[in-house]
């Protein structure tokens, strides 16, 4: 194969925990009689509630073919390529196992926001005798949490403070220290009817919060997660790995994007030193498909004019990306993903 399929989950191949019907017969046909992939695959998801192997067990069993971790990508994922990071005391927020996830990809002292709320009881903070001395360097912000007005608290406090949240505020520290964004997803799919609050809503609280306290941008050092360049890159990197373990010699030169836009700009304040982390891309085109059976909606309209600001109903992207109406259209629009399958098979005059 010369190509390769980029798969979003949420919407295109389940909604919540249950499978939607055309995605078991769409993978029947991307497998062997041995239950090897004939082409290579990735799963591309914005979720960062859980390590990578139980994503793919729960993907084998919705789907009925054997997946291995390496074919997924969370949305933290390229993290492992932060290096410079993971010696230093880093702030997790979000759900799941976040001490696995984080020493998973790499960091060494990670901390979650409940043991710093332990660290920080309210009487505390007013014996200075008694202050901990804990030090946050960095702060990751895997998903939204549970109780989001606690992490926005102690991620504010922890901003307005260079790291030492048992300060008073010192609105001249800014820049503040780094954030590192996973999933800036503005809402996502599941059982219910109407799209559900994602961890871009959570950002959106974050950036306003200190905005309005400070008078300043909250900056992000990293943004990943759909559409990001850097998880396109890592995923086609990962594509890469696997043709090169199945010893499959024609280079991938065209990336299917099922469910999901191709990547978008971004503006160049964000550090983009992980570039160098990575191969060159090889793949000459990313091409999006996108089903009907999650959030996109094919008759939403797009803006004549992009100069002016984008309403919130119509770009839903990032406040640090920027709208491209080139990039907002899809290449393809298919009902669900078995047809994607059955149209990119045919594009590419590929029969397995």
């Amino acid at each position: 194969p010369s190509f390769g399929f980029l798969f979003d989950i949420d919407g295109v191949l389940v909604r919540g925990k249950t499978p939607i019907p055309a995605a078991r017969s769409a993978f029947q046909k991307l497998v062997n009689a041995q239950g090897q992939f004939v082409v290579p695959v990735v799963f591309v998801t914005n979720a960062g509630n859980c390590l990578r192997q139980k994503k793919a067990d729960q993907l084998s069993h919705l789907l009925g073919v054997p997946i291995s971790e390496d074919q997924v990508m969370m949305s933290h994922s390229p993290l492992r390529m932060f290096k410079r990071y993971h010696e230093k005391c880093v702030l997790v927020s979000g759900q799941g196992p976040l001490l696995d996830i984080a020493q998973d990809l790499g960091f060494c002292q990670p901390i979650t926001i409940e043991t710093l709320r332990e660290k920080h009881p309210l009487l505390d903070v007013v014996d200075h005798d008694r202050r901990p001395n804990v030090l946050v360097s960095t702060v990751v912000l895997f998903g939204e949490p549970v109780r989001w007005e606690t992490n926005l608290q102690l991620i504010i406090d922890v901003l307005l403070t260079s790291g030492y949240p048992g300060n008073p505020y010192q609105h001249e520290s800014y820049p503040h220290i780094p954030v590192l964004a996973c999933n800036m997803d503005l809402m996502w799919v599941a059982e219910a009817q109407s799209p559900r609050f994602g961890h871009g809503t959570f950002m959106v609280c974050l950036e306003n919060i200190y905005k309005k306290i400070t008078g300043k941008e909250l900056k992000y050092e990293a943004l990943m997660g759909k559409p990001s360049k850097l998880t396109y890159q890592y995923a086609e990197y990962l594509v890469r790995a696997q043709a090169a373990e199945r010893r499959w010699e024609q280079p991938i030169l065209t990336l299917y994007a099922v469910g999901a836009s191709a990547t978008v700009s971004q503006d160049d304040e964000i550090d983009n030193s992980w570039e160098n982390e990575l191969a060159s891309a090889a793949a000459a085109h990313c091409r999006s498909v996108l089903v009907c059976t999650g959030v996109y909606n094919p008759h939403t309209e797009v803006p004549l004019d992009t100069r002016e600001s984008i309403t919130e109903t119509v770009f839903h992207g990032h406040r640090d990306f920027r709208f491209d109406p080139g990039l907002v259209e899809p290449d393809h629009i298919v009902p669900d993903v078995d047809a994607a399958v059955d149209l990119v098979f045919q594009l590419e005059n590929f029969a397995p």
